[in-house]
């Protein structure tokens, strides 16, 4: 691993930096983030938590930095609340409690967490499922906000500053592939229940940005909660409707989170199940911010009122993402079954005034004055 780092990212001469050269790349790249491992609790070693951190902090001593070039070290981490495992990787780098303990054997440990319908992983289809499978789908999703606090916790007991950043790098759902194609490449189906899933899970990516520092959906073409699907005999390229929240959400990125609370908020009861049904994030930047909301609820549209509590703002569009059944996806053979639409808005003094259909994500884009 030390000649690969070195092969990749050193300037000047030595022989892995002679070797890259010769296979035809002269300037070294770019290459900031590095994983020590990929579950290494499970099919990554099946290791304990303490051997692994033993093990993380060697491999991360010979990930050197060459020259100017910073690495930034990512200690593979746990599977979804196994606060454990968060702790023993913590207890490898610093004192509980200690300030002045050095912290630079890895920046950021990782964790990892996929969203079903209650009943694991792989086990139903994308764009077959129930009312219960609904509820119990975003409830297992909005979980995650639970998992980030608990590792966080963890992380300030022996991070106070929080120097360590925290990494969920794999998140997304993960249903059975689609009939006919390999088992092993995980080619699945994205319906407007997934899209619920990335919008709920960035806004409580949103809310905890002080300690999370990335996060990366599994994955971006043709595999689980897919960006974008490939169809291999009419060559389309489909976009999916958790491709459409990602795009209708990409104002936030660089902006300043503005603090949301939801009063009286609708909730789902069931014997099953109990959810929150309205989720909400903000931002600003530049003189604009972007309001993003969820409405989980299956059959009931949700009026929404938004305060901006002293601001003067215009919206200058408003769009939802919703489609007359939350099973509906977008294919070759209709690609826009799901896909952003124009939404009314209604101004009422500072107030603006939101319906949110069933199953659905939107955004409305404000200048502030």
């Amino acid at each position: 691993m030390s000649e690969w780092v070195e092969y990749l990212t050193r300037a000047g001469d030595s022989p892995m930096v002679a070797l890259r050269r010769q296979n035809g790349r002269d300037e070294p790249w770019k290459v900031p983030f590095w994983g020590l491992g990929n579950e290494t609790w499970g099919c990554g070693g099946h290791m304990r938590a303490e051997a692994y951190a033993d093990l993380a902090r060697q491999y991360a001593t010979y990930c050197r930095d060459h020259g100017d070039h910073q690495l930034y070290r990512i200690a593979a981490g746990a599977a979804d609340d196994d606060l454990a495992w968060t702790e023993a990787l913590m207890k490898a780098i610093g004192g509980l409690g200690c300030r002045l303990s050095a912290k630079t054997r890895f920046q950021a440990v990782s964790f990892h967490y996929y969203t079903h319908a209650g009943d694991a992983i792989a086990k139903t289809p994308a764009t077959e499922f129930s009312a219960e499978q609904w509820y119990g789908t975003l409830q297992k999703g909005l979980d995650i906000d639970r998992v980030i606090r608990g590792h966080s916790a963890v992380m300030d007991a022996y991070d106070p500053d929080r120097q360590i950043g925290l990494v969920c790098d794999e998140w997304g759902t993960w249903w059975s592939v689609e009939e006919g194609t390999n088992p092993g490449f995980l080619y699945q189906q994205n319906t407007v229940r997934d899209a619920l899933v990335a919008s709920t899970h960035l806004d409580i990516f949103h809310r905890h940005a002080e300690r999370l520092v990335m996060a990366n959906i599994a994955q971006t073409v043709n595999v689980l909660q897919a960006m974008l699907l490939t169809d291999p005999d009419t060559e389309a390229l489909v976009l999916t409707p958790s491709y459409h929240v990602f795009e209708m959400n990409k104002g936030h990125q660089s902006a300043r989170r503005l603090p949301v609370h939801v009063l009286d908020g609708p909730r789902h009861e069931s014997e099953q199940h109990s959810l929150e049904l309205l989720s909400v994030s903000a931002s600003a930047k530049d003189g604009t911010a972007l309001v993003s909301l969820s409405n989980l609820s299956l059959d009931a549209a949700q009026e929404v009122a938004l305060d901006l509590r002293g601001l003067g703002f215009a919206c200058d569009r408003a769009r939802v993402l919703t489609a007359d059944e939350p099973q509906a996806h977008n294919s070759a053979e209709h690609p826009d079954r799901v896909r952003p639409e124009a939404l009314d808005v209604r101004l009422d003094g500072s107030t603006l005034q939101v319906t949110l259909p069933p199953h659905s994500f939107a955004t409305c884009e404000l200048t502030l004055s």
